[in-house]
C-alpha cells in the first residue's frame, strides 16, 4: 500500500481509503487527471479535505495509490489464473495484454494514472519506486518458473510503459500496442545472465 498513513490501517480507515481511491477513479474516469481534485475526492468519499491530505498529500499521490491498487488487483488474479502459454514472453506477453484490456475499458482513468505516474515530482518519488516494483514483480512472475533476465524486465516495463503513452495519446492504434508489448516481451525468452 502506498502512500498512506504510517503503521496498519484499521477496517474502518481501510474503507475511508478504499471510498478515497474509488473516488478518484471516478472523477478520472470521467475527465482524466484534470477531473481528480481534491476537494472534489473529498466531497465524493464522505471525508474532510484534512483527512483526505492525511491520507494522500496530491492529487498525484491518489492517481499512484490507484495504480498500484489496480496492478495489486492484477497481480492477485494472475496468482489464481497465472498464463498458461509456454514460453516467459508468451506468459509475459500475455500478462500485459490483460493489464491492457483492462485499461481500454477505462481510458481516461488509464491517461490520469500513467500522467501521474510520469509527472511525478520528488515528493511522490517512494509511490513512483513502488509502482515500479510491483510492475517488475509481475513481469517476473509471469515468466515463472523461467529466470529472469534483469536487462530483458527492465526493458519489458519500458516499452510497456512507452506504448500505453502512445496509445493513450493517439499514436499508436491497439494492434500496434499488441505487436510492440508481444515484440518486447520476447526478451523474456533470453537466457539469464
Amino acid at each position: 500500500m502506498i502512500h498512506t498513513t504510517e503503521g496498519t490501517l484499521t477496517e474502518r480507515q481501510e474503507a475511508r481509503r478504499g471510498r478515497i481511491l474509488a473516488a478518484t477513479a471516478e472523477l478520472a474516469n470521467s475527465g482524466g487527471f484534470d477531473a481528480v481534485q481534491m476537494r472534489e475526492v473529498a466531497d465524493r468519499a464522505n471525508v474532510a479535505l484534512g483527512t483526505l491530505y492525511r491520507y494522500f498529500p496530491s492529487k498525484v499521490h491518489l492517481l499512484l495509490a490507484a495504480l498500484h491498487d489496480r496492478l495489486t488487483l492484477l497481480h492477485e488474479t494472475l496468482r489464481e489464473r497465472p498464463p498458461t502459454e509456454p514460453t516467459p514472453g508468451g506468459r509475459v506477453a500475455s500478462t500485459l495484454l490483460r493489464a491492457f484490456r483492462a485499461l481500454q475499458r477505462e481510458p481516461h482513468l488509464a491517461e490520469a494514472m500513467l500522467r501521474a505516474l510520469h509527472s511525478a515530482g520528488r515528493a511522490a518519488s517512494p509511490d513512483v519506486d513502488e509502482v515500479s516494483r510491483l510492475t517488475t514483480t509481475i513481469i517476473v512472475d509471469a515468466m515463472s518458473p523461467t529466470e529472469p533476465h534483469p536487462a530483458a524486465v527492465r526493458v519489458i516495463e519500458h516499452t510497456w510503459h512507452a506504448t500505453l503513452i502512445t496509445w493513450l495519446a493517439g499514436r499508436a492504434t491497439i494492434p500496434q500496442v499488441h505487436q510492440d508489448i508481444e515484440t518486447a516481451c520476447r526478451l523474456a525468452d533470453l537466457p539469464p545472465q
